[in-house]
């Protein structure tokens, strides 16, 4: 399977904005549904790769999100700009995307984001010169969303004065 990211609107099948029963629909097509413990929708196939949907609460309650795309363990290619984001070392990945969005390095962890897209990799921890370590060397996963997705209080505010819409 081939799948391309294209935030902020989804990956493959899956939009943001979708309701609970087109996101259920649309996981449906990719597999078997397997509820998570957090109330989001999830399918996992058996190459490894595995999708789930969080819904918002307020404004964008029973509405998808964000979608996030885990890494397969064979076969599937998940990209952005021709990206293989989990084919790829992660520093390479970086190194490819920064040249089409602005990819910070997150606090707190390993992974990175393009906020202005909501578009986040993520990998448990950095190994960047050891390929045999792949849960460090490559990312794992994948997190789309919608842009406001992690502001703070302050920064929603803004967001909503300037007449965007909320991210949550």
């Amino acid at each position: 399977m081939e799948l391309v990211l294209d935030p902020p609107r989804g990956v493959g099948p899956l939009s943001l904005g979708m309701t609970i029963d087109e996101a259920r629909g649309a996981l449906e097509t990719l597999g078997r549904l397997t509820p998570t413990a957090h109330g989001e929708l999830a399918v996992h196939l058996s190459s490894g790769l595995g999708f789930s949907v969080g819904f918002g609460v307020g404004p964008t309650r029973g509405r998808v999100i964000a979608i996030e795309v885990w890494r397969p363990q064979e076969r599937d290619l998940v990209r952005y700009r021709d990206v293989d984001v989990f084919g790829l070392p992660a520093l390479k990945v970086v190194e490819r995307l920064r040249r089409h969005v602005d990819l910070v390095p997150n606090e707190g962890d390993d992974g990175f984001t393009a906020r202005e897209l909501y578009l986040a990799l993520w990998r448990p921890f950095a190994a960047d010169d050891d390929p045999d370590e792949q849960q460090g060397h490559f990312f794992q996963s994948v997190l789309l969303a919608r842009p406001g997705y992690d502001d703070t209080p302050a920064e929603a505010a803004a967001r909503l004065a300037a007449g965007g819409e909320p991210g949550y």
